[in-house]
């Protein structure tokens, strides 16, 4: 009976590990010179099958790395989706692929002036969306936007 038992917990470690390796060799790390680099570690995005997972991306100009922390929440938002575009050409996708966002806000009331710039770039069908106002975002943005995309 022990032996069983210790074969049968032998059996499911190795069954384990093999999972836990199989995900890990599915997954491909999404860089592109046209977005801002990682400001941490962690990848632009990963795509795992058929599902591409975009870190948030804030206001800094790939071309000369300058963060736009005092530009106005317009602008903010407008290089923000024009980064998660950069992001997602890198993979050969467009916003169209993007089933779900998270925008993130300093200032709650400032959705309405993020909102009308957003819907310029999602207009056929809008992705899914959560939107939250937190206490601080990287250095000190006012918006910051993480996304979903699925290649069809």
């Amino acid at each position: 009976m022990r032996r069983s038992l210790h074969a049968l917990l032998g059996l499911l470690l190795i069954a384990s590990c093999g999972a836990a390796s199989a995900q890990g060799s599915g997954h491909k790390v999404i860089a592109t010179p046209n977005a801002p680099e990682a400001i941490g570690p962690y990848s632009q995005a990963i795509r795992a099958g058929k599902t591409v997972y975009l870190a948030g991306q804030i206001a800094i100009d790939p071309k000369s790395k300058q963060l736009m922390a005092q530009a106005s929440i317009e602008d903010q938002t407008r290089l923000v989706l024009e980064n998660l575009k950069a992001v997602l050409a890198a993979d050969g996708l467009t916003l169209d692929n993007v089933v779900s966002t998270t925008v993130f806000l300093k200032d709650l009331n400032e959705f309405g002036k993020m909102n009308e710039v957003y819907a310029t770039y999602f207009k056929a069908a809008p992705p899914a969306r959560a939107t939250v106002e937190v206490a601080r975002l990287p250095r000190d943005v006012k918006v910051e936007i993480s996304a979903i995309a699925v290649d069809p």
